[in-house]
C-alpha cells in the first residue's frame, strides 16, 4: 500500500510533526482537518465516481458546518479501473487523496491505512457503494462532539511499545476478556453505554439499519436478508453485545480515538468493524447508534458467507495468545514432562514408586471405562473387580470426564499411556488455567502471574497427589469455575442467567472429574467470600444478591444433569454411606513448616512421620514460604484482597488439622474446628488434611501480587531484596522428578490366554492373595490384557456390613484374610478341616474357576497354604502355580 505523499503522513505512524498544522513546531493541533471521509474501494470502477461526487457535493453545500475536510480513497489492489477513477476525481478536487495498494489485502487493511493517514477531528468511514446516503451524516454528526484531547500520538507510542515488548494497549484489556456491559433495551439486548464512562457524549456513532426509525428503501432477497440477520446475531453474541448493527459500513468516529483504535487493530478482513467497536467498548468510549436510510446495492461485495468469515476472524482474535503466554505454557509443559520423565521413558515397565497401588487402580479405571464404552455397557458399574458383587464406579474416582473421551487413546495405546497423559497434560492444563485466571483477575504482570500459577499447580500437596491421585492434580476446571463465580460479583461483567448456566455446566463437568476437589474448592471460595465480606462489607452487600441468584441458576442447571449419576452413586448397587479415615487424618502443625519428601530441600524420612503416607502430604509448604506469607500480609495488609487471602489460608490450615490438634512437643490436645463438619453429609468422607490444599492457590495469588509490586519498587536494591526473598521461599519446595520402580511382570498364564481353558462364563480368576489396596497387581493383569476375566477382591471403595460403611476393597472373607496374613507375615497356620471347608465356601461365593499364584514375596508359604486348603498340589503353568477348581454340578 502506497503512502500518502500529498500530505507527508505515514499510514502507520500518523501525522508528520514537521508539517504545518501537525503536532510540531508550529504548535498546531494534531487534527487540523475538521472532517476526514475514508472510502475503501476494491474493483469499484463503476460505482466509485458517483459516490465521490455525492460526498463532495454534500460537504461543499454546507461549508460552515463541515469546515476543512478531506476525502481519502483507499484502492485495495483493484484489478479494474478503480485507481484511475479515483485519480481522476482527485485531479478535479484537491481535497481528495488516493492511497493505492499493490495487492488486495481486505477491507480491514484498507480501512486501517485510510484512517491512519487521516487528519480529521472527526472520521467518517463509508462503503464505496454508498448504500447509506451521505446525507445521513447529518444525523451522526449531531451526536458526535469532537474531543480536543491530544490522544493520538500517545496512542501510537503505546502501540509501538506494545509491538516491542507486549505491554498492554492503551485503555484495553486482553482479548480473552469480555466487553463490559450495562443496561438493557426493552427487547433484552444490551444497551450501548459502557461501564465506567462518565461522559454521555459518544466517541463513535453508527448508522444502524436495525433500530426503530431506520428505513430500508431497497431490500435484499429474503433468504439473503435472513442469513445476514443470523450472522449479525452470532457476531454480537461472540464479540460485541449491545451493538445492533455491527457490520454497517457507515460510521463516524472521534478522529484521535479512531486512529488509536485502528493502530491497535489486527484484522485485515470484514471483522475490522467489530474489532474497532470492541476497542472502543474496552477503552470506555461510548458508542451510539442512530437509525438511517439504507438501500441494497446491486453488485454488493458483502455476501452472507462473509458473516461466517467475520466469526472465524473474531474467534481467532479471542484466542490470540502472546509470545510470553506461549513461553509460559511451554515451561509448564516442560516442567510436567520432566517430573514424569521416568514414567515416559519406559511405559511398559515403569511404575511410580510412591503411588503404592494407585497406578494399578487408575490404569484399571481408564481401561474398564474404555471397555464399557466400546461394548455399550453401563459406565457406572462393573463386575470385573469385586466379583461377584461388583463395583459402583460412580462411587469411585474414575474421572469419567477424562476416561470417556480418552477411550480411543486407551484402546490404541493402552491404559498406561492414558495414565501418563492425564498426569502430564492435566498438570500442565491446571497450571495454565491458574495462569489465565491470575492474568485476568490478579495482575497483568505476566511473570508474576506465571510464578503464582506455578505455586498453585506445583505446590507440595499437588505433587504428593501427583504420584497417585490425578483427580486432585487435574484441576483445570477449578479456575474456570472461580472466574465464572467472580463474574457474578462484577457489575461490569455480570449476566446472571448466562453466567449461572455456564457455572452449572462447569460444575457438572467437574463432578465427573472429581467431586471431592469440587467440594474443597467450594469450601475455599466460601471461606474467601466470608473473609472478603468482613474486609469489604459494602461490596458484599452489593454482590450478594446477584451471586445467590446466579448460584440458584447454576443449581437448576446442574442438578438435572447429575441427578441420576448421583442417585446411582449414593443409592445404586454397591453404594456406601461414608468412608472413615480415623481420628488422626489431620495435619500436624509441624507439617506446614517442613518440606515434603519430594521437594528440593525435602527429607523423606522426616516427612513420612508427619503424613498418612506419601500420597497424602497435604501441607509441607515450608517455613520460608510461611514466613514470606506473613511478610506479605504486613507489607500489603491494607489491601482487602490480601486480608481475605491470608484469612483463607489460616482458616483452611486450621480446618486441615482435624478434629484434634496436638500441640507439637507437648501432650496438649485441643479440639479442632473440623469436629463441626466431621460427621456431616459429604464431609464425613473427606480426609481432613486435604483441606490444606486450599492454601495452594491462595498462596499463589499472594505471591503473584507481591512479585507484581516488587517489579515496581524503587530503588533497584529494594527489587533485588524482594526477588531474593521470593526465591528463598519457593526454591526449597520446588518439586523433583517422580521416582519410578520396575513393575512386576504379568504371568504368561494370563498374557497368553491360558486361563481361558479353566474359566467358564460366570466364573472368576482368584489371584493369591486376592487383590486389595495393599496388593493390586492383579488389576494390571486385567487392564493390560483386555478384561477377559473377573477377579474377586480389589482396590476400590465399597460397602461393608449391614450399615454399608465405606471401606477400601471388597468385604473381607476368612480365606482372603488368611492369604493376606501369610503374604505379609510369612507364618503358616495349622490348616485343618474347618479352614478347608471355609475355603470351599469362599471359592464357591467367588465362583472361582481357577486359583493363580504368581511369583512374589513369601510365595513358597502361600503355595503350601493353598495346596493344603485345596487338598492337592498346584500345577506349574505359564510362569505361575495354578489350581483348577472343579465346576459345581
Amino acid at each position: 500500500m502506497g503512502g500518502r505523499t500529498e500530505s507527508g503522513a505515514d499510514p502507520r505512524t500518523g501525522p508528520d510533526p514537521a508539517i504545518p498544522g501537525g503536532d510540531g513546531e508550529d504548535g498546531g493541533p494534531a487534527s487540523a482537518v475538521d472532517l476526514s471521509v475514508v472510502v475503501p474501494a476494491y474493483n469499484e470502477e463503476r460505482r466509485l465516481r458517483p459516490t465521490l461526487d455525492a460526498i463532495c457535493a454534500h460537504l461543499r453545500a454546507d461549508p460552515d458546518r463541515w469546515g476543512d475536510w478531506e476525502l481519502i480513497v483507499v484502492d485495495d489492489g483493484s484489478t479494474d479501473g478503480t485507481a484511475a477513477v479515483a485519480a481522476a476525481a482527485a485531479s478535479d478536487e484537491p481535497r481528495i487523496h488516493v492511497l493505492t495498494g499493490d495487492e488486495n489485502r481486505g477491507k480491514g487493511y484498507a480501512l486501517r491505512q485510510g484512517v491512519l493517514a487521516s487528519y480529521g477531528r472527526r472520521v467518517l468511514v463509508t462503503d464505496a457503494d454508498l448504500a447509506t446516503p451521505i446525507e445521513e451524516l447529518d444525523a451522526l454528526d449531531a451526536l458526535l462532539t469532537p474531543d480536543d484531547e491530544a490522544y493520538g500520538d500517545e496512542a501510537y507510542e503505546a502501540y509501538e511499545a506494545y509491538e516491542a515488548d507486549g505491554t498492554e494497549r492503551p485503555g484495553q484489556d486482553t482479548y480473552a476478556d469480555e466487553a463490559p456491559e450495562q443496561g438493557t433495551y426493552e427487547d433484552g439486548t444490551y444497551a450501548d453505554e459502557p461501564y465506567g464512562y462518565d461522559d454521555d457524549t459518544p466517541a463513535a456513532v453508527i448508522g444502524s439499519r436495525a433500530l426503530p426509525g431506520s428505513r430500508i428503501d431497497v431490500h435484499q432477497r429474503p433468504l439473503r436478508e435472513w442469513l445476514g440477520r443470523l450472522g449479525n446475531r452470532l457476531i454480537r453474541l461472540v464479540a460485541v453485545r449491545g451493538i445492533r448493527d455491527t457490520q454497517c459500513g457507515f460510521k463516524l468516529f472521534d478522529g484521535d480515538k479512531a486512529r488509536a483504535a485502528f493502530a491497535a487493530s489486527r484484522l485485515d478482513g470484514w471483522g475490522i468493524d467489530v474489532e474497532i467497536l470492541r476497542h472502543f467498548r474496552r477503552a470506555g468510549w461510548p458508542v451510539a447508534e442512530v437509525p438511517v436510510r439504507w438501500s441494497h446495492q446491486t453488485g454488493s461485495k458483502v455476501r452472507p458467507v462473509d458473516y461466517g468469515r467475520v466469526l472465524l476472524e473474531l474467534l481467532r482474535l479471542r484466542t490470540r495468545t502472546r509470545p510470553v503466554d506461549l513461553a509460559v505454557g511451554g515451561l509448564f509443559l516442560l516442567a510436567s514432562v520432566l517430573l514424569y520423565k521416568g514414567l515416559w521413558t519406559d511405559l511398559d515397565r515403569a511404575y511410580l514408586a510412591d503411588s503404592m497401588q494407585d497406578q494399578n487402580q487408575w490404569e484399571w479405571f481408564f481401561a474398564v471405562t474404555a471397555d464399557n464404552v466400546v461394548n455399550l455397557r453401563n459406565p457406572l458399574f462393573t463386575t470385573y473387580q469385586g466379583y461377584p458383587d461388583g463395583v459402583n464406579l460412580m462411587a469411585n474416582t474414575v474421572m469419567l470426564g477424562l476416561s470417556v473421551p480418552l477411550t480411543p487413546v486407551t484402546l490404541l495405546f493402552g491404559p498406561t499411556v492414558t495414565w501418563a497423559l492425564v498426569l502430564t497434560l492435566g498438570l500442565t492444563g491446571t497450571a495454565l488455567a491458574w495462569y489465565w485466571l491470575f492474568v485476568r483477575r490478579v495482575t497483568r504482570v505476566r511473570p508474576a502471574a506465571a510464578l503464582g500459577a506455578a505455586l498453585a499447580a506445583f505446590a507440595p500437596p499437588m505433587m504428593s497427589h501427583g504420584t497417585a491421585h490425578p483427580n486432585f492434580l487435574v484441576l483445570f476446571m477449578i479456575p474456570v469455575i472461580i472466574d465464572r463465580a467472580l463474574r457474578l460479583c462484577s457489575k461490569k461483567e455480570r449476566r446472571v442467567v448466562r453466567d449461572g448456566v455456564l457455572l452449572g455446566l462447569f460444575a457438572t463437568y467437574q463432578i465427573f472429574l472429581g467431586e471431592e476437589p469440587l467440594l474443597l474448592a467450594a469450601m475455599g471460595m466460601l471461606i474467601f467470600a466470608l473473609a472478603y465480606a468482613l474486609a469489604r462489607p459494602d461490596v458484599a452487600r452489593v454482590t450478594a444478591r446477584p451471586l445467590l441468584r446466579g448460584l440458584g441458576v447454576a443449581l437448576a442447571v446442574s442438578l438435572p444433569l447429575v441427578a441420576f449419576p448421583l442417585y446411582w452413586q449414593f443409592f445404586g448397587p454397591q453404594s456406601y454411606h461414608s468412608v472413615l479415615h480415623g481420628d488422626n487424618a489431620g495435619n500436624s502443625p509441624l507439617a506446614f513448616l517442613e518440606f515434603s519428601g519430594r521437594a528440593l530441600f525435602g527429607d523423606e524420612t522426616r516427612a513420612d512421620t508427619l503424613a498418612m503416607n506419601r500420597t497424602e502430604q497435604n501441607a509441607f509448604y515450608g517455613w520460608p514460604l510461611t514466613a514470606l506469607t506473613f511478610g506479605i500480609l504486613v507489607w500489603l495488609g491494607r489491601s482487602s484482597l490480601v486480608k481475605a487471602l491470608t484469612g483463607t489460608v489460616l482458616v483452611a490450615a486450621l480446618l486441615s488439622m482435624g478434629q484434634r490438634i496436638r500441640i507439637p512437643f507437648t501432650d496438649v490436645v485441643l479440639p479442632g474446628p473440623w469436629r463441626a463438619l466431621a460427621h456431616q453429609p459429604l464431609f464425613e468422607s473427606v480426609i481432613e488434611s486435604r483441606v490444606a490444599m486450599i492454601c495452594a492457590p491462595a498462596l499463589g495469588v499472594l505471591i503473584a501480587l507481591a512479585v507484581a509490586r516488587i517489579a515496581d519498587l524503587e530503588p533497584r536494591a529494594h527489587r533485588v531484596v524482594g526477588v531474593v526473598a521470593v526465591v528463598a521461599a519457593l526454591l526449597p519446595i520446588m518439586p523433583t522428578p517422580q521416582p519410578v520402580r520396575e513393575r512386576a511382570e504379568v504371568p504368561r498364564f494370563i498374557t497368553d490366554g491360558m486361563y481361558r481353558d479353566f474359566v467358564a462364563e460366570g466364573e472368576s480368576v482368584v489371584p493369591v492373595p486376592l487383590p486389595s489396596p495393599a496388593e493390586a497387581d492383579a488389576l494390571h493383569w486385567q487392564s493390560s490384557t483386555g478384561f477377559g476375566f473377573s477377579v474377586p477382591g480389589g482396590y476400590f471403595n465399597g460397602p461393608w456390613g449391614p450399615d454399608r460403611m465405606g471401606i477400601y476393597g471388597a468385604s473381607p472373607r476368612y480365606t482372603s484374610n488368611l492369604l493376606r496374613d501369610v503374604r505379609y507375615g510369612g507364618r503358616i497356620p495349622d490348616i485343618g478341616t474347618s479352614w478347608r471347608e471355609q475355603a470351599k465356601l469362599d471359592l464357591a461365593f467367588w465362583k472361582a474357576g481357577v486359583v493363580v499364584l504368581a511369583p512374589q514375596d513369601n510365595d513358597e508359604a502361600l503355595y503350601e497354604v493353598v495346596s493344603k486348603l485345596l487338598g492337592r498340589p498346584g500345577e506349574r503353568m505359564g510362569g505361575a502355580w495354578v489350581w483348577d477348581i472343579p465346576r459345581a454340578r
